[in-house]
């Protein structure tokens, strides 16, 4: 397949001819010329965008999500590799299961379905789970985690950072002290005590920050801070990493750009955990991340069915679906606020997951002879945002009626277009595996 008249991010038009799934020659053009199966029209052309942190729901809660509307939901925002979190139904605690949702993935064919494992069994915080026959599937886990809750436990948490030293593994940590956020409902702060609503406080997620930075020191292992919010988070992370530890920090885009501000309408829409926070916390996140001391952005793509969203506020689930506006979101907080380039971009949305994460065929820069996973944008273009068109299964985004900068044309997955002009194109099968 040729691609034709391809902007890539040094300015250069160029032609991309694609064979057995890899970029088999890329040829400058003077000028505009359509001599190809796509022609691209000047977009702009990008390594395709990954995600280490995404909630697929299957097993267990299809009626929120399951891997291929969650698939689907990953092209239509520009993603070729998406990561899938272990609070499933079962818990993807074992190497059963981390299979089936990488078996999953593969019959959706559209994009790669990473399986994150979880720490400990059950996600109960007193037992590691399966983490070497995990590690040793064929899923390949190399990332674990209990999302949703913490490995609030110091003594599970050293053993865990000890096991997964022994294959190069990572903790991803959901920072929450749990004594410190019983009911926690928000963000503790001015908002929370004017309308009532328990607040979560920032010392509640760097208190674990800190004490796991500690512990990766002392066991010289990886650790992964899933989406930092304070400004303090930040801090400890820069501290920790002049000292040389071994972390990495992922930023979610809806914690760059919304504040606590929001849930004084008691909207369940932004009910989140992590909360909204404030907008000093929004601005020490974006310096952050132009910085690098926040390492990449992850969507924390959080799907639930309407009844668990359009209720009353403290009967309402956490979480917001993220993967369709990822992009957007970055392209208004950071490239139109002049924080960061496109390159800084990609470097965050691309190549830095998947070389925290290890997936050799994600994250490459548009060059020969490496694997055809890219994104075609629209730069020149702005959408709405409609929940009713989503292609996730549940539509609980909080950015409906947004109008958000770059459109999201067209992606290519290991050398086939599985998004045309904005619309999935092809789901692969079970022959693929």
């Amino acid at each position: 397949m040729i691609i034709s008249n391809a902007k890539l991010i040094d300015g250069r038009l160029v032609n991309i001819e694609i064979q057995s799934g890899v970029i088999h020659k890329i040829e400058e053009v003077q000028k505009s010329q359509k001599i190809s199966d796509y022609d691209a029209k000047g977009k702009l052309v990008i390594p395709g965008l990954v995600d280490l942190h995404t909630h697929l729901r299957e097993p267990g809660r299809e009626d929120s999500e399951t891997v291929l509307t969650g698939s689907m939901a990953a092209v239509a925002g520009g993603f070729t590799a998406i990561s899938a979190m272990a609070n499933t139904n079962p818990v993807a605690d074992t190497a059963g299961v981390v299979e089936q949702v990488f078996r999953l993935g593969k019959a959706a064919g559209l994009v790669d379905v990473n399986p994150i494992g979880a720490v400990t069994k059950g996600l109960h915080g007193e037992q590691l789970a399966e983490l070497g026959a995990m590690a040793d599937s064929i899923a390949r886990v190399r990332i674990f985690s209990d999302d949703g809750k913490c490995v609030s436990d110091p003594l599970i948490m050293r053993r865990a950072l000890e096991y997964v030293k022994t294959f190069n593994g990572i903790i991803a940590q959901h920072a929450q002290e749990p004594r410190l956020t019983v009911n926690a409902q928000m963000n503790e702060g001015s908002v929370s005590a004017r309308i009532g609503l328990p607040g979560w406080p920032a010392i509640a997620e760097e208190a674990i920050i800190a004490r796991d930075i500690l512990l990766a020191e002392h066991v010289q292992s990886r650790l992964h801070i899933c989406h930092l919010t304070t400004a303090g988070g930040v801090e400890l992370v820069r501290w920790a990493k002049k000292r040389g530890i071994q972390i990495t920090a992922e930023v979610t885009p809806h914690h760059l750009l919304l504040t606590d501000d929001l849930v004084e309408n008691y909207d369940p829409i932004y009910k989140v955990n992590p909360p909204l926070r404030t907008e000093k916390d929004v601005m020490a996140l974006r310096e952050g991340l132009a910085e690098g001391v926040i390492d990449i952005v992850a969507t924390d793509h959080a799907p639930h069915p309407a009844e668990d969203k359009d209720c009353e506020w403290q009967a309402a689930a956490f979480g917001m679906v993220g993967l369709e506006t990822a992009l957007s979101v970055l392209v208004k907080t950071m490239i139109e606020t002049k924080m960061m380039s496109w390159n800084d971009l990609i470097d965050r949305m691309s190549i830095a997951p998947a070389r925290i994460a290890g997936y050799s065929t994600q994250g490459q820069l548009i060059a020969e002879k490496n694997h055809a996973n890219f994104t075609i944008i629209d730069t020149d273009r702005s959408w709405i945002v409609n929940r009713d068109k989503l292609q996730s299964q549940s539509k609980n985004t909080p950015f409906n009626g947004y109008e958000l900068p770059a459109v999201v044309t067209d992606v290519f997955h290991n050398g086939v277009q599985v998004l045309k002009d904005g619309a999935v194109v092809s789901r692969g099968n079970l022959a693929n595996d």
